[in-house]
């Protein structure tokens, strides 16, 4: 397809967003609204970087490596764990996880019950204090476009569907086990790498890369164009 790169007005800001691993949603008036608009010229042009550009039907857009065999990284993990903490925590406060994790919040005073209560969980993560919890696990949420941070209140925001649909998934997988061997006790959860590694890939980009990767993207593009006139 012919692409006119004037059209991609927020090219570099998206693109850098994107290639850090943020997830773009409507929070991000902008760059979601020229996304939207240019989304064929968008996948086009990063699928020469060798990215997927994904755009979820909940309203929101985000990278993938081409490269299907693309290693889970730690973050992945981590995120994935805190998520089904949390949808455990929240069924047994008799609060509704999916009300919560789309579109609700989380008082950070809420942290400390949280920790002490699936502080063995959190071993796997490698968190172990309230610190490590925001510094690794919360501020990464608010870093990638998971979660937003006013004032000590996370609010979750529709990508977290992505950790949220395994987390379910798992969750009714334990459930069925529970029906078909009621008279067994169950094991404490656990959130196994294998069961995050295909569904969710966050990328790690450093900052030094993003300009160099952009360039390259518009040069190829621009070649492919004048090979084609």
């Amino acid at each position: 397809m012919n692409i006119d790169l004037k059209e991609l007005s927020q090219l570099a800001p998206i693109f850098r967003e994107l290639f850090k691993g943020y997830h773009v949603s409507q929070r991000d008036a902008e760059l979601y609204a020229q996304l939207s608009s240019q989304q064929d010229a968008y996948r086009a042009l990063f699928r020469a970087l060798g990215f997927e550009l994904v755009c979820d039907s909940r309203g929101f857009y985000y990278f993938v490596p081409e490269q299907m065999g693309a290693q889970v990284n730690k973050t992945a993990q981590r995120l994935a764990l805190f998520t089904f903490i949390l949808v455990e925590h929240l069924a047994d406060q008799g609060r509704d996880p999916l009300a919560v994790l789309d579109g609700g919040s989380l008082g950070r005073d809420e942290l400390p019950p949280l920790l002490e209560k699936y502080r063995d969980l959190f071993l796997q993560a490698e968190v172990t204090t309230q610190e490590e919890l925001e510094e690794k696990v919360m501020r990464r949420l608010t870093q990638l476009g998971f979660a937003s941070e006013d004032n000590g209140i996370y609010r979750f925001l529709p990508p977290m569907h992505r950790f949220l649909d395994v987390c379910l998934s798992v969750q009714q997988d334990r459930d069925l086990a529970a029906t078909l061997h009621s008279d067994l006790p169950l094991p404490t959860p656990e959130l196994a790498v294998d069961e995050v590694e295909d569904d969710i890939v966050l990328i790690d980009a450093a900052p030094d890369v993003e300009e160099d990767a952009l360039a390259r993207a518009i040069a190829e593009e621009q070649a492919l164009l004048e090979a084609d006139a």
